[in-house]
């Protein structure tokens, strides 16, 4: 093992697949939350009379 990877695993460093996974879930979570958020606007919109057409 190297010195570099020795420091990595003392200081707690997680593996790549871990962290690009919490990436990938995050950003699920996001994409998720945003569109929640349209939804209720949209909803909102139509209850006040609005219409996109």
């Amino acid at each position: 093992m190297t010195t570099l990877q020795n420091t990595a695993r003392q200081r707690g460093v997680k593996p790549l697949w871990r962290r690009l996974l919490w990436l990938a879930v995050l950003w699920t979570a996001s994409v998720l939350a945003l569109g929640v958020v349209a939804a209720l606007f949209r909803l909102m919109m139509t209850a006040a009379g609005m219409s996109s057409h």
